[in-house]
């Protein structure tokens, strides 16, 4: 059997893609990979050994696009999806799984054009204009937040986040992440509260994301920190356990304490989130799904700029649930205006009954979404 995945665009819908794709290789699927050529499909997959094939096509958005180049977008989109159709004719493509993403466009579009089943997983609370118009048309529709006419999945969470799940029980350490990325405001969040922190024992961690790093450590270092490099600090955890493995990580690090640990991009999050006892993240799915799956309480600054708004309803999943916070960009700015404000912040955020937050995120979260996604699909085209 062979199924193809389409999606992509940035790290939340590949994610999900190589969860799927993972999960077929296996049960010994063979599949397919259709992305698009302008977000980071190529520099995940391209020389993968996930998937059977890879193919790059250039769809684009149509979403915020007017007029002329609204109806050219979306011409362009249609003749992508009839090259993607011949892709998977050509290739046997029984099922196509759509990850979202705008150059999920060109697949589904294309599944359906040449009468494939198409299945749909739609990764945020709030549904894309995209799932929105092909949900009519799919076979399955899948989500972990609940909409009309779907089924109810656990979210296809790498299974290492589940394996380095703890319960916080005190707040010793806090990690800033805004996405591979990065977060301007996350970023300049951190900074200016770095200074209360580190009066208050806490080891900071963050991720700047590649393009803001550079100014990041500058910042650290004119507010007098040193930045050590996430390599190095691991490197150093590492040889303190083996030698006793009874160690608390940030007990032995005395000389460390004025640290900050500073990265840019990292592929092991679970690790690091693992080392975190209180997170300030953005809201996307994948993020929120894998800081839920390893049980650390967050404070969630929704990007305020994302379609249709869905990292704001992302984040009012969970704080509805009262096991996350939730504060908007304007909100942070406003707090980090003076010293009193800083500190009335940092008083809430200290105020978080954090085994709660961690055992409620725990049990929200459950594993093996992506193998259950793939056994529904093939049960479908099974009967």
């Amino acid at each position: 059997m062979v199924i193809a995945i389409t999606g992509g665009g940035t790290g939340g819908h590949l994610s999900i893609a190589k969860a799927l794709g993972l999960a077929c290789k296996e049960q010994n699927i063979q599949t397919v990979y259709i992305g698009g050529v302008k977000g980071q499909d190529r520099e995940w997959f391209e020389k993968s050994d996930i998937f059977t094939n890879v193919f790059f096509l250039d769809s684009v958005p149509v979403v915020n696009q007017k007029g002329i180049k609204k109806i050219h977008a979306f011409n362009k989109n249609i003749l992508q999806a009839i090259q993607a159709k011949k892709i998977m004719k050509n290739l046997g493509v029984k099922a196509c799984i759509s990850v979202g993403g705008f150059c999920a466009a060109s697949g589904g579009f294309g599944s359906l054009f040449g009468r494939i089943p198409l299945f749909i997983h739609e990764q945020n609370a709030f549904m894309g204009s995209l799932n929105k118009l092909l949900k009519p048309f799919c076979k399955m529709f899948f989500s972990s937040f609940t909409f009309p006419n779907s089924i109810i999945m656990p979210y296809p969470t790498n299974a290492i986040f589940f394996q380095t799940q703890r319960i916080r029980k005190h707040l010793d350490s806090m990690l800033f992440l805004g996405g591979s990325q990065g977060a301007k405001a996350i970023n300049d969040f951190a900074l200016a509260i770095a200074k209360n922190l580190h009066e208050k024992g806490i080891r900071i961690i963050h991720q700047t994301g590649r393009a803001d790093f550079n100014r990041v450590e500058t910042a650290y270092r004119e507010l007098g920190f040193v930045t050590q490099s996430l390599s190095s600090f691991v490197n150093h955890i590492d040889s303190v356990l083996q030698t006793n493995p009874q160690s608390s990580i940030f007990d032995t690090q005395g000389a460390l304490q004025k640290e900050v640990i500073l990265f840019d991009f990292s592929e092991n999050l679970s690790s690091i989130m693992a080392m975190s006892d209180f997170c300030i993240s953005r809201a996307g799915a994948s993020s929120l799904w894998e800081l839920t799956s390893n049980g650390l309480p967050t404070l969630f600054v929704p990007y305020p700029y994302a379609a249709k708004n869905h990292q704001y309803f992302n984040a009012k999943f969970l704080s509805d649930k009262d096991c996350a916070k939730m504060y908007s960009e304007e909100e942070i700015k406003e707090y980090c205006k003076t010293s009193a404000s800083k500190e009335k912040l940092l008083a809430e955020i200290f105020s978080i009954p954090l085994e709660k937050y961690s055992r409620d995120l725990i049990h929200c979260a459950q594993k093996d979404g992506a193998k259950e996604i793939v056994a529904k699909v093939i049960e479908s085209l099974n009967p």
